[in-house]
């Protein structure tokens, strides 16, 4: 078993649930993330805990010339499942990379509605390339789950799990841990959570596998499938992005410095938020008009990608952008918990008094996040922060730091300063 199977993914117990019902089961997220890692985990837990047959879990990786031939034709796949299926057992057919198969959707969705008795467990690469040949087809017949590269809870539990637990449960960590803890800070916020990335210990080998995987991205992903040609533009861009990140998104700026016209600008912004590279998060407004109409912010999903765009691996803390950085890393660890009907925002007055982020919930409820990049010894709160919180009258409001943890009263809300461990509270209330 390689080193990557041995990171525990959060998400790994809730497919396990999922084996049970007869949907499809789809899991997408980037290349590289460890969705393969995942489908063997998944074998591995069948043959070795539910004692299944290993010739009853058929895997397929269609990135392979001989497993995608045998699904150039859905016929070919049926009489697969029918040679080697069972009468007393389950069926499970792994299916990775299914993107690759011509009109996935359709292909997957006649297999399902002949009920032959198996469990379909697929992954794809590429948001685009689901929703386009998979998303509809499908409506009614498949789960999805996204897999993201580590959040901060699984990369510390893996990296330094005594550590994390002390962080977790303690207000305030010791002068002793404290500097294993901020290495973990510093080194995720530099490299990021790809799975190869932590795994490696060589701060020069992560950096080639953070280029190995931009040139893949933009290979299989920008050129090979998307057609874009224009790459030089497209790199200046994500550079550009990456420089601005957590700041305000001015979209004619950024079409006269990358040279490309606001339409495909705009495309471009699209195939970077659904290939997994960035996310766009609006402003809070109560008049939801509003939103559409003012400049988004940008965040990138992984701040290891981030810093290769930026040519920057400094330590955190002799950073030029160190606010910057520690935000779009709070940023990042949000949107991988914050499904729908719950939303992402931030807010700005016209007097420009700012609060970080804004929780919108399903039931209405907000929840406004301040970010601080440094050790805090008692909460402090900014005048822009107050005027959100005597506004709109939020019951819980957070501020994110290094290594403390404490609450009081502010304005009639709960106010609770938090740590990177203790980021999935927000979401409790």
């Amino acid at each position: 078993m390689d080193n990557n199977s041995l990171i525990k993914r959060n998400i790994f117990p809730l497919i396990l649930d999922h084996l049970s019902d007869k949907e499809i089961t789809v899991i997408i997220g980037p290349r590289q993330v460890g969705k393969t890692t995942l489908l063997d985990q998944i074998r591995i837990f069948l043959i070795q805990k539910q004692k299944k047959d290993p010739k009853l879990l058929p895997y397929f990786n269609l990135d392979l010339t001989k497993d995608l031939s045998l699904f150039s034709r859905q016929e070919n796949v049926i009489n697969f499942i029918k040679d080697r299926r069972s009468r007393s057992e389950k069926m499970y057919l792994f299916i990775d990379e299914v993107q690759r198969i011509a009109n996935a959707g359709k292909f997957l969705k006649g297999i399902y509605d002949l009920k032959l008795g198996i469990k379909i467990i697929a992954t794809g690469s590429s948001s685009l390339e689901i929703k386009s040949k998979i998303q509809e087809p499908l409506t009614g017949r498949k789960k999805i789950f996204q897999l993201m590269p580590l959040n901060f809870s699984e990369y510390a539990n893996f990296k330094n799990p005594v550590i994390y637990k002390i962080a977790k449960n303690k207000e305030r960590i010791s002068e002793y841990d404290s500097t294993e803890w901020k290495k973990l800070i510093n080194d995720f916020a530099v490299y990021g959570g790809y799975p190869r990335v932590v795994i490696e210990k060589n701060v020069n080998k992560k950096v080639d596998i953070l280029e190995e995987l931009h040139n893949s991205y933009l290979e299989k992903d920008i050129v090979n499938f998307l057609k874009i040609n224009k790459i030089i533009s497209f790199n200046k861009l994500v550079s550009l992005l990456a420089a601005q990140a957590g700041g305000l998104l001015n979209i004619n700026q950024l079409a006269k410095d990358t040279a490309v016209e606001a339409k495909t600008l705009n495309y471009y912004l699209t195939v970077l938020e659904n290939t997994f590279i960035i996310k766009l998060i609006r402003p809070f407004f109560t008049n939801s008009k509003k939103e559409l109409i003012k400049m988004p912010k940008v965040y990138f999903f992984d701040s290891g990608l981030r810093n290769f765009s930026l040519a920057r691996f400094g330590n955190l803390d002799e950073r030029v952008d160190k606010g910057e950085t520690f935000e779009n890393l709070v940023a990042s660890e949000l949107l991988k918990i914050i499904k729908p009907p719950h939303s992402l925002a931030f807010w700005r007055s016209l007097q420009k008094a700012e609060v970080d982020f804004i929780i919108r919930k399903g039931n209405g409820k907000i929840i406004p996040i301040e970010v601080k990049a440094q050790s805090m010894d008692k909460i402090n709160i900014s005048r822009g922060y107050q005027s959100f919180l005597k506004k709109y009258k939020p019951a819980q409001a957070f501020i994110v730091n290094y290594d403390r943890q404490a609450e009081k009263q502010s304005g009639g809300a709960r106010l609770s300063l938090i740590t990177l461990s203790n980021i999935e509270k927000i979401l409790i209330n």
